[in-house]
């Protein structure tokens, strides 16, 4: 599966998905009316195709793509333990993995600490968790909104 299909994946699996693309990369969030404002455009999921942001999972590699899953805390430390602190110079979270290695699943080089976990082209090892992952993402994002709606709504108008 290349990035195309998993961003056609994500967007069809899953109600309420948006999917804002830049630079090659694709930021996928939970927006089911389209209308969320950019300060509450936080996606669920990413598909990074290059470089941009940092280079050790060596995405300037043909047909190479990285696959980010924001997790909630639960699922990533019972799945890692605790989250990373140390980086090196160039803030990548010292884990002692290969972030280059295809169809594994770890910790994001770089957000794990906020507990993101990362493939580098999701394949037949992968693809089972994958799907789990996401759908438990994609859940947390929908109910995040709904709890954000329901806030909304809760508030008195302004100048009543």
């Amino acid at each position: 599966m290349d990035a195309n299909e998993m961003k056609r994946y994500v967007c069809e699996a899953f109600d309420g998905v948006r999917a804002l693309d830049s630079s090659g990369d694709t930021f996928l969030m939970y927006d089911p009316d389209g209308d969320l404002p950019a300060e509450r455009q936080f996606p669920f999921a990413t598909i990074v195709t290059g470089d941009h942001y940092d280079s050790v999972s060596r995405l300037n590699r043909p047909d190479t793509y990285r696959l980010n899953i924001g997790l909630t805390k639960a699922t990533y430390t019972g799945s890692f333990g605790a989250v990373p602190t140390r980086r090196d110079a160039d803030g990548v979270l010292e884990t002692g993995l290969d972030y280059a290695v295809v169809d594994r699943l770890m910790p994001h080089p770089v957000y794990a600490s906020q507990y993101w976990v990362c493939v580098v082209n999701p394949g037949t090892q992968t693809w089972e968790t994958v799907q789990t992952l996401l759908t438990e993402a994609h859940g947390f994002a929908a109910r995040k909104y709904t709890n954000q709606q329901g806030r909304r709504e809760q508030r008195p108008e302004e100048g009543s």
